[in-house]
């Protein structure tokens, strides 16, 4: 079968840029990341190019950071919940879609890179972890605890939307904004010409 190349729809790049003052990132269905706002750059992969996502051959996965990247692996304290976590959810991905090469190839992979992932999959735990608590400890900004919602699109592509907000007046939110400060204003979306 011919590989997809996935792309986040229009409407949910809109989306990203809209909500400038979340970090917020579009997952596709094997956790690749199709798009993020300035935020959700600088928050979850400031070490890597922000035009990253819209290159199909270097598009960060978000499984594969945490197993495999030494940011994301300093990025959350809290790593054996969060490994868990995601391994949970890969797990409920490969059920989801049993025949998917590109799922199954990264599943090997991770799987002959990462001892820990290995021994996480052999597990067996299932759990589809669409919203609950992170916390992070940021090089820029130092701690924060998050609340997360993993919103999906309706279409039936497995793609989806990660938010993440702080509660209202806490140490985590002042943080957030110092973050956004640092990355500046959200770029506009720009829509294709009509013919």
């Amino acid at each position: 079968p011919a590989v997809r190349h996935d792309k986040a729809r229009p409407g949910v790049r809109r989306l990203l840029a809209a909500v400038a003052g979340v970090p917020a990132v579009a997952l596709g269905p094997r956790f690749e990341i199709l798009g993020w706002n300035r935020l959700g750059h600088a928050l979850l992969a400031g070490h890597l190019d922000a035009d990253s996502p819209d290159r199909p051959l270097d598009r960060p996965n978000a499984q594969r950071m945490l197993f495999l990247d030494p940011h994301t692996r300093e990025l959350y304290p809290e790593r054996d919940k969060e490994v868990r976590r995601a391994v949970s959810a890969l797990r409920v991905a490969a059920g989801q879609h049993p025949d998917d090469p590109q799922l199954t190839e990264l599943i090997g992979e991770l799987s002959m890179k990462s001892t820990e992932f290995a021994a996480l999959w052999s597990r067996h735990m299932v759990s589809n972890c669409t919203f609950g608590t992170k916390r992070f400890h940021h090089p820029l900004v130092g701690g924060l605890e998050l609340d997360f919602e993993m919103l999906q699109t309706p279409d039936g592509s497995g793609q989806g939307v990660l938010m993440y907000t702080a509660a209202e007046g806490s140490p985590s939110e002042a943080a957030l904004r110092l973050l956004a400060a640092e990355r500046g204003p959200e770029p506009r979306v720009l829509e294709p010409e009509r013919p």
